[in-house]
C-alpha cells in the first residue's frame, strides 16, 4: 500500500501587490500660442489632479494636439504618439473630453477604439460619459462619432456659405495669393518685392522668350518663387502667364470641396457656380498684355510640329529588351516602335508599336490622378521617406543626446505636475517652472527637427518640389502638353503592349494601362 499523502497549506504572509492603472489624457488645444499655453496648463492641471486623486491610478502621460489638425488622425502627431505608446504597452486607460475631441469621423473613431479594446485599453469620453470598457457594443460610440462628423460637416458648410457670400459681394480674399500680391488690412495689395518678377515674366514672354528660357533665366538669377524656391519650372511660368488675377480681376470657385468627410478637392465643371469680379485688386499687367500673351500661347499650340526634339524622344524605354523607341508615321497614324523589335529577331522582343495617342491618353490619366490626389500620394511618400531617414538618424550621436534631453524634460514636466497635484509646490512656482520646461522642450525639439532635416534623403526634397510644381499646374489638361510632360516625367518603361510604367522626376514609379484607340 502506498502511504497516505499529506498536504500542508501555507498562508500568504502578504497580500498580492496590485499594479496601478496607467492612465493617459488626450487634449486638443487652441492654435494661438498664448491661449494654447493657458489651455494646456489648465487641462493638464485638471487631468493630473483627477488621476492623482485615484489611489489605483498613475499618470502615464499627457498628449496635446492643436485643434486645427482635428479632421484627420494622421495630422495629429501627439495622437499618433499616444497610439504608439499604447502599442508598446505603456497605457491602460485614456481620458478625453468628448468624442469630437478624440475623432471627427465615425470610421476613424471606431477603428481606433476597436484597436485599443483589442489591446485591453479603454477610452473614457467625459462629456458623453462613455467608457469603452463598460460598453458591450460600439453602437453608442458610433452614434456620438456620427454626431461629431455631422458637426464637422456643418462647420464646413457654414465656411463654404461664408466664402460664397463674399464672392457674390466681391469682397472675397483667397487664402493663398499669387506671386506679386500680399494681404494688408483686409485688402489685396501689390507686393513691391515680387510684383516686378511678374512684370518681367510677361515682358520677356511678349518679347519672344519661351517659358523654358524664362524659367532658366529666373533660376540663374536666383529669383525666389512664391514658396521661396530658386529653381523655376517652365510650368510655373506658364501658370503665371495664364492667371487672370494679374489683370486686377478674379475668377472664383474654379475648384470646390465635397460636402462630406473625407473632404475632396475637385475641379468645378459646372457642379458649383463661379464668380467673376472685376477690379478686385490692383493690376500688375494690362488687359491688353494679358490678351496678347493668350494669343501667343494659342498660336504656339497651333503651330507646334513634331521634330527631333519631340518630348517623347529618348523617354520611351523598352521594358523587355532595354532599347529606346523611335517615332513612326504610317500614313498619318503616329506610333512609337522599339528599335530592338525592329532591328532584331522579333521573337526576342515581342512589344509591338504603341500608338502615340495611347501614350498621350495614359499620361493625361496619370496627370489628373496626380493633380487631384497627388497631395495624398506624394504626402504619404514623404512621410515614409522621413520615417526611414529618422530611423537612420537615430544612430546620430547629436540626435541621441537630444532624445535623452527631450525625455528628461518630459520627466521634469510630469514630476512638476505630480508635485503640484500633491500640494508640494504652489501654483505660481508650478506655472513658472512648467513654462520654463516647455520652452526648453520646444528648443530641443526644434534642434532635433533641424538635425533630422539635414539627414533627409534628396528624394524628399525632390518630392516636395514636385508637390509645389503640381500646385502650380492647370487643374484640367484637355490635351497632351509636352512641356508639362517633360517637367514631370523622367522616362517611361513600356512594360508590354498593355502597360506603361511612368518614372517621375522624384523617383516615384506609377503604372498606367494602355487603352487601345480605334485604328483608322
Amino acid at each position: 500500500m502506498n502511504p497516505e499523502k499529506r498536504i500542508i497549506f501555507i498562508e500568504p504572509t502578504a497580500p498580492p501587490e496590485t499594479r496601478k492603472l496607467r492612465v493617459a489624457a488626450y487634449i486638443r488645444v487652441s492654435t494661438d500660442s498664448t491661449d494654447q499655453l493657458n489651455s494646456f496648463t489648465a487641462q493638464a492641471n485638471y487631468y493630473t489632479a483627477l488621476i492623482a486623486g485615484k489611489a489605483h491610478w498613475e499618470l502615464a502621460d499627457l498628449y496635446a494636439d492643436e485643434s486645427v489638425t482635428g479632421t484627420s488622425a494622421e495630422k495629429r502627431p501627439e495622437f499618433q504618439r499616444m497610439l504608439e505608446d499604447c502599442r508598446k504597452g505603456r497605457i491602460d486607460k485614456i481620458l478625453t473630453k468628448s468624442v469630437s475631441r478624440f475623432a471627427r469621423n465615425a470610421k476613424e473613431c471606431l477603428e481606433t477604439v476597436r484597436e485599443l479594446k483589442a489591446r485591453g485599453i479603454s477610452v473614457h469620453f467625459e462629456e458623453q460619459n462613455i467608457d469603452s470598457a463598460k460598453v458591450t457594443g460600439e453602437l453608442l460610440t458610433s452614434i456620438f462619432a456620427g454626431i461629431a462628423q455631422t458637426e464637422s460637416e456643418s462647420i464646413s458648410a457654414n465656411t463654404r456659405w461664408g466664402f460664397q457670400t463674399r464672392m457674390k459681394t466681391g469682397t472675397y480674399i483667397p487664402s493663398f495669393l499669387p506671386l506679386g500680391y500680399r494681404r494688408e488690412g483686409g485688402r489685396i495689395v501689390l507686393d513691391p518685392e515680387s510684383a516686378p518678377i511678374v512684370r518681367r515674366i510677361f515682358a520677356e514672354y511678349l518679347s519672344g522668350a519661351s517659358s523654358v528660357e524664362i524659367a532658366a533665366a529666373l533660376t540663374e538669377d536666383g529669383i525666389p518663387s512664391r514658396f521661396g524656391h530658386t529653381v523655376w519650372q517652365p510650368t510655373t511660368v506658364r501658370s503665371i502667364l495664364s492667371n487672370e488675377k494679374y489683370t486686377g480681376n478674379s475668377l472664383w470657385q474654379k475648384t470646390y470641396r465635397t460636402e462630406t468627410l473625407p473632404f475632396e478637392k475637385r475641379r468645378n465643371r459646372g457642379e458649383r457656380p463661379q464668380f467673376y469680379a472685376e477690379n478686385t485688386h490692383p493690376p500688375i499687367i494690362s488687359a491688353e498684355a494679358f490678351q496678347a500673351v493668350r494669343q501667343r500661347m494659342a498660336q504656339y499650340q497651333r503651330t507646334q510640329q513634331p521634330s527631333a526634339d519631340h518630348p517623347l524622344r529618348k523617354k520611351l524605354i523598352c521594358g523587355n529588351c532595354g532599347a529606346v523607341f523611335r517615332r513612326k508615321d504610317n500614313r498619318g497614324i503616329i506610333s512609337w516602335s522599339c528599335i530592338g523589335h525592329d532591328n532584331k529577331d522579333r521573337v526576342s522582343c515581342e512589344i509591338t508599336p504603341v500608338a502615340e495617342a495611347e501614350i498621350h491618353a495614359a499620361f493625361l490619366r496619370l496627370y489628373h490622378k496626380l493633380r487631384w490626389h497627388g497631395e495624398t500620394i506624394l504626402g504619404e511618400l514623404i512621410a515614409a521617406l522621413l520615417s526611414i531617414s529618422e530611423r537612420q538618424a537615430r544612430q546620430n550621436e547629436d540626435i541621441v543626446t537630444l532624445n535623452r534631453r527631450i525625455s528628461d524634460l518630459k520627466d521634469q514636466s510630469r514630476m512638476l505636475a505630480e508635485m503640484n497635484a500633491s500640494g508640494l509646490i504652489g501654483s505660481d512656482l508650478f506655472i513658472s517652472q512648467s513654462n520654463l520646461v516647455t520652452t526648453q522642450l520646444g528648443k530641443a525639439k526644434a534642434e532635433k527637427r533641424k538635425l533630422l532635416t539635414g539627414c533627409r534623403d534628396d528624394t524628399v526634397n525632390k518630392t516636395e518640389s514636385l508637390l509645389e510644381l503640381m500646385d502650380s499646374l492647370p487643374t484640367f489638361l484637355p490635351c497632351f502638353d509636352g512641356e508639362i510632360f517633360t517637367d514631370l516625367v523622367e522616362h517611361i518603361a513600356v512594360r508590354s503592349n498593355t502597360e506603361l510604367r511612368f518614372h517621375l522626376i522624384n523617383g516615384l514609379e506609377l503604372t498606367e494601362r494602355i487603352e487601345r484607340t480605334e485604328r483608322r
